[in-house]
């Protein structure tokens, strides 16, 4: 097996990833597909070996159970994760999970649990139990001696987890516990303690960062081992973790890939409110410069650049005001900042406003970042813009990103309904394989042709109509939106129809699962962010499902195809039926973003003649426009990686704190 014993103070994996040679790897097919067979072969005789053990262990007490444990945690520390020990454990979870939870492991279950323990990201379709799963590898691990963080995407999901399979780490013998924002310095180290910790990759990460600092900002591997010979017991006392062990990461893709680029930092605060007028008057001169004339957008890299003409112009400009305003370098980088907070930061969709403050609104996810500010004086420009008051600046104590924090990880592997198509970065940035997992049952979700209107309005006046016919019938109907703006235009043409419906976007996000997990009940219209509940189940009432299950509607192509995968599998969970349908416009984003005028006015001519044959054209631009997306953002995200290496090599090399 690939599992690595951990031990020492505080272990981590801080070795340099050999990426170029990964990548190099996961390109050769042929070599991939022989590894991939093998892979499923050896899985395929280890769930028989699990089922085998099964029935004579479904005849044992428990005290007999727990006898025969102890003596497989013996061996397993001795000898490690052998194949004949890790099924017996598997066998004994099952059996505990069955007698204390009242579900069984199934076998697909099990090969994905296998595939964990091997350091792979499983893809697992939706609704197929994937945290349930997940507490085979986490128990066979904990077992060890090995202690396991669950990592998920919100602090709900990381403390409904927690608890739902409490019995199950308890009757094994094992700890566990849920680690949420609000909780005291004490009570988290308490928590951390626990042989099994289920977590959000924010809170974990900010916490180990507040480590490096307890660790008085020392990043070598032999300066940490030496910390366990010299630190004082009032000196560990500050560290939160015991180091990283295991990470099983829930939802791995939106949290390995579409967040891998968010710093995370831990800052302290320095006042800005005589720093007001400075801002005032880079706003001012902003509206003093033209588009396309003094300077350029890229909307796509979120950008501004002057012209030349721009530059001449803001020199004029900025004698008449003299100071600082005469000196070429800072005036140029606070009005391009100022431009940006103006044209590419736009309210309720990058951004909200609360009770006079910013909120960051995460275009994945659709959540608020409470706790997140731009950097550079953006995040003041666009507070003195919505006429807000001025927030302090945030001078760095530490930071890291996500793709260098989970590689730190002594071992790694995670669970996801969509991998497939980032499974080259995953390998060429983690080191991990994506491993499918095949489907337990028939899938009765009913994919409707896509719809292609000309306009935004004619796209909006559908959805509704369609919507409007589905709740006659009591029909459950979940659509999804690209933003908050978005959901809150739809939200309001259906109250013009009197159409009762629940609207969730990041304003209701604190209510987001329990918004989620009533969209399956009869006659319910539900409005959301594409992202919103991802990871909670929707349950359907008998009475849903004898008028055909959730019908989903997917009101804008994402960026990202996953997270259209994601939306779709909201429906035909466990063998429910569903239907999906898709109504997009030209006059979407991405389309208007990504497309050439000439490709975009043939589909326009194609919309135009209302013949089906033709509107498939469109639909294929749309996928293209996916597809070059995807692979930009994924440009992006390695060279943002890049330089994150060679920072952190120049500040190792320094000694300063990454």
């Amino acid at each position: 097996m690939n599992f690595k014993m951990s031990s020492g103070f505080y272990p981590q994996d801080l070795s340099d990833k050999e990426s170029m040679v990964a990548t190099m790897l996961s390109s050769l097919s042929r070599l991939f597909i022989r590894m991939k067979r093998k892979a499923t072969g050896d899985a395929e005789r280890f769930v028989a070996l699990v089922v085998g053990h099964s029935e004579s262990i479904s005849k044992l007490t428990m005290q007999q159970v727990s006898d025969r444990l102890q003596v497989l945690r013996f061996r397993m520390r001795k000898s490690g994760l052998n194949e004949q020990c890790v099924s017996e454990v598997f066998a004994i979870v099952r059996e505990c999970s069955s007698r204390y939870l009242g579900m069984r492991h199934y076998p697909y279950q099990i090969e994905g649990a296998w595939a964990m323990l091997h350091g792979y990201i499983i893809e697992m379709e939706t609704g197929q139990g994937k945290s349930l799963c997940a507490t085979l590898t986490a128990c066979t691990s904990a077992l060890l001696g090995v202690p396991v963080h669950v990592i998920t995407v919100n602090e709900y999901l990381a403390c409904r987890d927690a608890e739902k399979f409490e019995p199950l780490y308890r009757a094994l013998g094992l700890s566990v516990a849920s680690v949420t924002e609000d909780m005291s310095e004490a009570d988290k180290q308490t928590a951390y303690q626990s042989d099994v910790v289920y977590c959000t990759n924010k809170q974990i990460a900010f916490d180990y960062l507040r480590d490096r600092i307890a660790l008085r900002n020392e990043t070598g591997s032999r300066r940490l081992q030496l910390e366990s010979l010299f630190a004082t017991e009032a000196r560990t006392n500050k560290l939160m973790l015991r180091g990283l062990h295991f990470a099983i990461v829930d939802e791995a893709d939106s949290v390995l890939i579409d967040e891998a680029i968010t710093p995370l930092v831990i800052s302290a605060t320095k006042p800005q409110s005589d720093k007001q007028p400075i801002y005032e008057k880079a706003l001012w001169l902003s509206h003093e410069l033209e588009s396309d004339v003094d300077f350029v957008l890229n909307e796509s890299r979120r950008s501004v650049e002057l012209t030349e003409q721009g530059r001449v112009r803001l020199e004029r400009l900025g004698q008449q005001l003299g100071g600082l305003w005469k000196q070429p370098c800072p005036k140029e980088e606070l009005v391009v900042q100022a431009l940006r907070a103006r044209h590419l930061y736009i309210r309720d969709r990058h951004y909200l406003v609360d009770d006079e403050k910013i909120m960051i609104v995460d275009e994945f996810t659709g959540r608020v970042m409470a706790d997140r500010s731009w950097s550079e004086g953006l995040h003041q420009m666009i507070e003195i813009k919505e006429g807000c008051p001025l927030s302090d600046a945030r001078v760095t104590l530490a930071k890291i990103s996500y793709q260098r924090f989970f590689r730190r990880y002594v071992n790694l592997s995670g669970l996801t309904g969509t991998a497939r198509e980032v499974k080259a970065e995953l390998k060429s940035v983690y080191g991990r394989d994506v491993y499918s997992v095949a489907r337990s049952d028939v899938c009765k979700r009913k994919i409707m042709p896509t719809r292609v209107f000309s306009s935004q309005d004619e796209k909006w006046e559908a959805i509704v109509t369609r919507t409007d016919m589905l709740w006659r019938y009591n029909i459950p109907v979940l659509i999804g939106t690209q933003s908050v703006q978005a959901s809150s235009l739809l939200s309001q043409k259906l109250q013009l129809r009197q159409i009762p419906h629940q609207l969730l976007n990041a304003r209701q996000d604190k209510h987001e699962a329990e918004i989620v997990a009533q969209a399956g009940v009869l006659g319910q219209i539900t409005v959301a962010t594409n992202m919103a509940g991802r990871g909670t189940d929707i349950s359907l009432s008998a009475e849903a499902l004898a008028v055909g299950g959730l019908y989903v509607i997917n009101s804008d192509r994402h960026e990202t195809r996953r997270v259209d995968r994601q939306l779709y599998g909201r429906c035909a969970r466990q063998s429910d039926p569903g239907t999906v349908e898709s109504m997009i416009s030209l006059e979407d984003e991405l389309l208007v973003r990504s497309c050439p005028r000439v490709l975009l006015a043939l589909c326009r001519i194609c919309v135009s003649s209302r013949k089906i044959w033709l509107s498939r054209f469109p639909v294929s631009v749309f996928w293209i426009c996916q597809l070059l997306a995807e692979r930009k953002q994924s440009r992006t995200r390695k060279q943002l990686m890049k330089i994150d290496e060679q920072q952190e090599k120049m500040m190792a090399f320094s000694g300063l704190m990454e």
